[in-house]
């Protein structure tokens, strides 16, 4: 009798310690199998109590009618159709019954959570009819641990983890501009890293504009095709981007037998149906503060400030189709900041708000997506440094958190794969000298001959 009461006690400190410190592994060893049978023994009289019901069928009331008991037909709930752990909860496969949409699921999210004892409950709706409940069992986002699988993609870059344990991917094809708000200390900068790592790997060209003199972006410069530090470099380096969007235009018209003079706005093609030797390589453009874009100094720098932003608006609403994705950070994107910054913001449709010291600013990067992302945003801990909404056109939204990464972890990375750095004739005065710290005042911009 006191070795068993031993052994229960060591194994009690044992599941203590191992929450703390491993909360995977407490899953995988008490989480997961105490919410299984909570699931399985309680799954009918949760949902009758979360209003997850429907009338029962006509012949089953008749049926009952005609029996000789007294008892009266149960209501209909949602069938469980599958049951799927996972390192980090655990995913119910629910065929609705008929009556039940989606949203009535989402609604008694939180009651099943709290039914269930785990952390969180996110509903994905698979076809017609069916859904999935995500659980969670703890809390991923407070120690991020990013899946080793990751989605794999010519456009597709790995950047964070989902609240509902699944990736956050950066898709470009799919949200081709992106606009990224937060407060200081809030993880922009990391978010930024996180985005250059995975990029890097990949076939695409990577131009940065950093104008706090390259600090930055500067140590990436092995893997940057252009970098501008100053506004005036800046300026210059978003004619050459407009420049090379006018020559891929010019290039699908070629292909496509239309007259060259044909106005921009008529071709709605892109590149990806060229063929795959005559396709020029996808373009990611990384603004690393974009109010030093628009903010001037005296009336001198208006004109400078007015040509910037246009460029900035014409990238944003064509450069799409020719490859050329914007992905835009500042601390706050208001109209404050002058003429352009609304039609220009309104064009980039993936948001991903960190941390907010006011309403006003989440609902710049939020507002349009759904109010309550907004709410969430300005909820952000200041001790969450990473955690950020994401958000997209269509009002859905969730919570992301970046992994911990150091500027040199990148630095590394890019010095790794510099040999795919493509070079572009367009951009080549804007090419980062890689022996030289990116962060010294240049009076003009420096050339790099060749691949670093």
């Amino acid at each position: 009798m006191t070795e068993l009461l031993l052994f229960i006690g060591a194994l009690v400190v044992f599941a203590l310690i191992v929450r703390v410190k491993a909360p995977a592994v407490y899953w995988v060893l008490f989480g997961l199998p105490a919410a299984l049978y909570r699931i399985l023994s309680s799954y009918r009289p949760t949902m009758e109590a979360c209003e997850l019901t429907v009338a029962p069928p006509w012949w089953k009331v008749f049926a009952k009618k005609l029996s000789a008991g007294e008892q009266q037909a149960r209501p209909g709930v949602p069938k469980l159709r599958g049951i799927r752990p996972t390192r980090t909860g655990l995913v119910l496969r629910l065929r609705l019954a008929a009556g039940l949409a989606p949203d009535d699921v989402v609604k008694s999210a939180e009651r099943l959570r709290h039914a269930w004892g785990v952390y969180s409950v996110h509903v994905f709706e698979i076809k017609p009819g069916v859904v999935d409940l995500r659980m969670t069992g703890f809390d991923i986002l407070a120690h991020v641990r990013m899946p080793r699988r990751l989605a794999a993609g010519s456009l597709s870059a790995t950047v964070a983890l989902r609240e509902d344990g699944r990736p956050y991917v950066r898709d470009y094809q799919e949200i081709p501009h992106g606009l990224t708000l937060g407060a200081n200390k809030s993880g922009k900068s990391v978010h930024q890293r996180c985005l250059i790592k995975a990029l890097a790997p990949l076939d695409v060209a990577l131009v940065g504009i950093d104008c706090k003199r390259g600090v930055e972006q500067g140590p990436f410069a092995p893997r940057l095709s252009a970098l501008a530090i100053t506004p005036d470099q800046a300026e210059g380096l978003l004619d050459a981007l407009v420049e090379e969007m006018e020559d891929r235009f010019d290039l699908l018209c070629l292909h496509q037998g239309i007259a060259p003079g044909t106005p921009l706005e008529d071709i709605t093609s892109d590149i990806w149906g060229l063929p795959k030797k005559l396709r020029p390589v996808p373009i990611v453009v990384l603004i690393d503060e974009i109010a030093e874009l628009f903010l001037i100094a005296s009336k001198a720098d208006s004109a400078r400030r007015d040509h910037m932003v246009t460029q900035l608006v014409r990238l944003a609403q064509l450069a799409r189709a020719v490859g050329i994705y914007l992905e835009v950070c500042g601390q706050r994107f208001g109209s404050e900041l002058g003429k352009g910054a609304t039609a220009l913001r309104a064009q980039l449709t993936g948001r991903v708000v960190h941390r907010c010291n006011d309403k006003q600013t989440a609902e710049m990067g939020l507002g349009d997506v759904n109010e309550l992302a907004v709410a969430a945003a300005t909820s952000i801990a200041p001790e969450r440094a990473g955690t950020a909404i994401v958000g997209d056109s269509s009002g859905n939204w969730t919570r992301i958190r970046t992994p911990k990464t150091s500027l040199g972890e990148v630095a590394a990375v890019c010095r790794e794969f510099a040999h795919l750095t493509p070079d572009i004739p367009t951009l080549a005065p804007f090419r980062p000298a890689t022996g030289v710290p990116a962060s010294a005042p240049a009076a003009t911009p420096s050339i790099a001959s060749g691949t670093p």
